[in-house]
């Protein structure tokens, strides 16, 4: 076994990884983690996902994953503030793009390929010496809901790794990982992490010169980086789940949501709000119906398609879900909960730290806000930018919170001789009671939204009862239109 599968990872790595996943908590309201059992812990390997969402991708894999991770990532994140540093201690590699070669002091195509190959050799140490690197075989974040062309690179890296990997011990594994967001780069949204099962990476003939021709024509054998970049891009298409369009993917999960309401209308149960888990799931299943009756049923395809964008616009004009069609939501218990405990407290201590997380924390999170949208060129930058500026604002929101308290108090000191001299605890006091009235601030405001959704809701439903009809009229058609559809096939039942 490998001294590296085992030994725990250095004290930094560890407090800087628990540092990211307090970030990305934060973020996310919900971070499901799928099938980790899949990461092996007695040999190293090679984590290959999409990137549809910037740094955050990393910072999730990174949050997930058991054991330590090498990430290589392009050579210009790493000389950001705060990011480059960050990403530096925990042994990011970086990698030189030949699009970014006019901004990378090697602007000589030899001199690229000299950087990229130490930094490969670099990474592929790291995984014969029994530890995971993690690389997105596209080579670029993006907003679409498909791969971009995946590189040859990641397959020569794991070629090398096996090849210099000591006789004896386990070969390398090559897991795909699929990142799964509900929405990517809204605050509070919910994802996925799926660790797929190993890549079957049997008969690869060892990783020939970087000179050589995608066909050894001496043997006629393929070149195993070019077999071995097809099966990643297969395993992620699997793990990815892609649409031709973000409007196919959003009626996918649509289908998935209808059709859970409807199970649970005819079988007489009531059913919970649907998890990350569960949406998931349900896209998985959705997705690979879709795939297989579009090429025996394609015009039933799409008359379903266009039935089912007609019930999704109606339903989001109304504002409800599927399930809010039989019931009204649930007033969440926990709303009542903090009012009692507001009321038991007599008003003293809960409501002003409110009150002060509000007054404390609004300014930057409406700040970045405008930050995001004036510096996030695409959707797949907003959730970096709301994440690297709020580590910034919100830190110095409560240092000034805090200076305002500590000059305060010196001031009501000096007015009040009979009152302390204590403006190092009133800052003390103001800076930790800030973020903590910020956490209660947002989580206030999360309850009080589900409430004021839930009044919504009835409110519609006892104005509105012929739209309220139709659409469970429209819901029960594309039930059973689904249903004949799926009949016959054999659809995957878990997340990965």
């Amino acid at each position: 076994m490998y001294p590296g599968a085992v030994t725990r990872p250095p004290l930094i790595y560890r407090f800087l990884r628990g540092f990211v996943r307090g970030l990305v908590g934060v973020f996310f309201r919900e971070i499901a983690v799928e099938g980790a059992h899949n990461v092996p812990r007695d040999r190293g390997g090679l984590l290959v996902a999409w990137h549809p969402n910037g740094v955050i991708d990393p910072a999730l894999i990174l949050a997930s994953v058991p054991g330590q991770v090498v990430f290589g990532a392009r050579h210009g994140l790493l000389r950001w503030p705060v990011l480059g540093w960050l990403m530096r201690r925990l042994g990011t590699v970086p990698i030189y793009r030949a699009q970014d070669s006019h901004t990378a002091g090697a602007a000589d195509p030899d001199a690229r390929r000299a950087a990229n190959d130490a930094s490969l050799g670099a990474l592929a140490d790291a995984v014969a010496g029994g530890r995971f690197a993690a690389l997105f075989p596209e080579g670029v974040s993006h907003d679409a809901p498909f791969l971009s062309e995946v590189k040859t690179g990641a397959a020569r890296l794991y070629l090398r790794a096996r090849d210099q990997t000591a006789e004896g011990e386990p070969p390398p594994v090559v897991v795909p990982v699929g990142l799964h967001y509900d929405r990517k780069d809204v605050f509070r949204s919910d994802v996925v992490v799926a660790f797929h099962p190993p890549l079957d990476v049997s008969g690869l003939a060892p990783l020939a010169d970087e000179s050589s021709a995608p066909t050894d024509s001496a043997s006629g054998t393929a070149d195993p980086a070019h077999v071995l970049t097809d099966r990643i891009e297969d395993a992620l298409v699997e793990a990815v789940r892609p649409t031709d369009d973000w409007a196919t993917h959003r009626l996918m999960h649509r289908a998935y949501a209808l059709m859970r309401a409807e199970d649970a209308v005819r079988e007489g149960v009531r059913t919970g709000a649907i998890t990350a888990r569960d949406r998931a799931r349900g896209f998985h299943q959705v997705w690979h119906g879709y795939q297989a009756r579009r090429e025996t049923h394609p015009g039933e395809i799409e008359a379903l398609r266009r039935d089912l964008g007609d019930y999704d616009r109606l339903l989001r004009a109304a504002g409800l879900s599927d399930q809010d069609l039989d019931r009204s939501p649930r007033l969440n218990p926990l709303l009542g909960v903090l009012f009692a405990v507001q009321l038991a407290l007599l008003a003293v201590l809960l409501p002003p730290i409110l009150v002060l997380g509000f007054v404390v924390n609004a300014p930057p999170y409406l700040l970045l806000n405008v930050v995001a949208r004036r510096f996030a060129s695409a959707d797949k930058d907003t959730a970096t930018v709301k994440i690297m500026g709020g580590l910034v604002l919100f830190p110095l929101a409560w240092l000034v919170a805090a200076g305002a308290a500590g000059w305060a108090a010196a001031g009501l000191h000096a007015l009040f001789p009979g009152l302390p001299d204590a403006p190092l605890a009133a800052g003390v006091a103001a800076f930790l009671l800030s973020a903590l009235g910020g956490a209660l601030a947002l989580r206030w405001g999360e309850l009080t939204q589900e409430g004021l959704r839930a009044v919504r809701v009835r409110l519609f439903r006892q104005r509105r009862s012929d739209l309220l009809v139709r659409l469970q009229i429209m819901r029960t058609d594309l039930y059973d239109r689904f249903d004949t559809l799926r009949a016959g096939l054999s659809l995957p039942s878990g997340v990965v």
